[in-house]
């Protein structure tokens, strides 16, 4: 049975099952799925590491070195974020739709959140980075990149699901076939291929600069994949659990196959090394930006089944987790002003602090930073100062029910 013709046969039990969904989807009332909130927090968590290291890791470092494990993983496991966090988004965006709302309110919901995100983009987000007001440096960070997929969501939800899962699958599948295209080839509309997918700095007839730095193409694609698995989260527990097990080893398992070829979806091939272990890293060393194909299935497989075993996850543990995955906004505005804040104190207890007031990422002077071990401990400062800020807003976005709470 064709994954598409399944979709259409995927009903939710009656309300009260044993293992079916949370029956205020059906009542329109703020439903909460534990293993979307559970995974979410999680790579919410792992995503202020990444940030912690590029505020106070020293500037030697090199995260994709294979040479050095310790580092190398500590910048791999974050890779999962960006990833699982928009196929999650995209899955929330259908069930904020399959709540009783008309296709038309769901795509202007779309629209306006998605311009609503990248405003905060270039405002918000932006002076958490740089703590500094001057308008002649931006980026397209993955903020941007969620807002943007987002607008175009805001059309694609016209579609049948069967095409929404198409396009998206295409995008993931087939952008690695634009990388011989160079941006220079389109003249005067050189930039849009650069926002579209090739990284660049575009720099204005006045001198300002615009980082794009996450290309929107693959972005879309896993939006709109995370769109078309909506239908599984308003199945019967069994079911769900059951597909997500199976499109998770069938990711995984391509990924494996796909990277040893060498042929195809990723710019950087692997390469044996002398250790065992150097090759391994170089195995999965694969590129961000923009996400190849690779990259999207190293992440993505280890993501659906992780959303499969959170479904029966319970304990304190996974009670803090959710908590973070439940402000998702919130934590995100937070924790980059909260890291940013803790670098400013740190370099000043020694000495000038101004190169951290500005375009971000700065050259660090030479010879500054924590070793590894002192980011990870920065970086458990910064989750547990910021745990009581998610529950008091999760708390209340629980028990109201105001319209800009969903933009938040």
């Amino acid at each position: 049975m064709s994954l598409t013709y399944a979709y259409t046969r995927l009903s939710p039990r009656p309300a009260g099952t044993a293992g079916s969904v949370d029956p205020a989807i059906a009542s329109g009332a703020r439903p909460r799925l534990n293993s979307i909130d559970l995974l979410r927090g999680l790579v919410l968590m792992v995503m202020a590491l990444d940030h912690t290291r590029d505020f106070f890791g020293t500037s030697a470092m090199n995260p994709r070195d294979v040479a050095e494990p310790a580092l190398f993983l500590t910048r791999w496991i974050t890779h999962f974020c960006a990833p699982v966090f928009v196929l999650l988004a995209g899955i929330s965006a259908y069930l904020y739709g399959a709540r009783g709302r008309a296709t038309g309110e769901l795509s202007r919901f779309l629209l306006t959140r998605g311009f609503w995100l990248i405003a905060i983009e270039f405002t918000v987000v932006r002076l958490g980075w740089m703590f500094a007001f001057s308008l002649d440096y931006f980026i397209m960070q993955v903020i941007f990149a969620i807002g943007a997929s987002m607008v175009v969501m805001a059309a694609l939800v016209y579609l049948p699901r069967w095409a929404i899962a198409v396009i998206g699958m295409g995008m993931i599948a087939g952008h690695n076939l634009l990388d011989g295209i160079e941006a220079a080839q389109f003249g005067a509309f050189a930039w849009v291929w650069n926002i579209l997918h090739q990284p660049a700095m575009l720099v204005s007839a006045e001198g300002t600069r615009l980082f794009a730095l996450y290309p929107l193409i693959p972005w879309i694609g896993v939006m709109a994949v995370g769109f078309a698995l909506g239908p599984l989260f308003k199945a019967e527990q069994a079911v769900r659990v059951q597909w997500l097990v199976l499109l998770g080893v069938a990711v995984s398992g391509g990924f494996v196959l796909l990277r040893a070829t060498n042929i195809y979806g990723d710019p950087q091939p692997w390469v044996a090394h002398e250790s065992a272990l150097a090759t391994i890293l170089s195995f999965i060393n694969v590129e961000k930006y923009p996400p190849s194909l690779l990259y999207l299935m190293m992440t993505l497989g280890p993501g659906l089944l992780l959303l499969a075993a959170f479904e029966t996850a319970r304990g304190r543990i996974a009670d803090t987790v959710i908590t973070y995955g439940r402000v998702p906004f919130a934590y995100y505005i937070a924790h980059i002003y909260l890291i940013h804040a803790l670098a400013v104190a740190y370099v000043w207890s020694m000495g000038d602090a101004s190169w951290l007031f500005g375009i971000f990422p700065a050259d660090k002077p030479a010879g500054y930073g924590l070793s590894l071990a002192g980011v990870y401990a920065v970086w458990l400062v910064v989750l547990l100062a910021l745990y009581p800020l998610c529950c008091w807003f999760a708390a209340l976005k629980q028990r109201r029910s105001d319209w800009w709470l969903s933009y938040l």
